[in-house]
């Protein structure tokens, strides 16, 4: 279970450095127009972007990786206890 922990963690990792790149390859601002692209945003980095305080790469980076994995914790022990309730059967 550990091992997959540590993936939700490196996805939420990935998930901050794809959308460093994104932005920092578009010519316009993305995110001041709000629409689909906010939402998506809001939706994958919701740490870094509840902060009303500047943060930087690094800071978005640990608190996203810290949810990807606190949500990977709740969904693996969910999953965890289903599959054994079917097994018991």
């Amino acid at each position: 279970m550990k091992s997959r922990i540590a993936i939700w963690a490196a996805a939420g990792a990935l998930v901050v450095v794809l959308w460093s790149l994104y932005i920092s390859t578009t010519h316009s601002n993305p995110l001041a127009a709000g629409g689909a692209v906010w939402a998506f945003l809001c939706v994958t980095c919701p740490i870094g972007l509840a902060s009303h305080h500047p943060m930087t790469f690094y800071q978005v980076l640990i608190t996203n990786a810290a949810t990807y994995a606190l949500v990977g914790v709740l969904v693996e022990t969910t999953r965890r206890c289903f599959k054994a309730r079917s097994v018991s059967n």
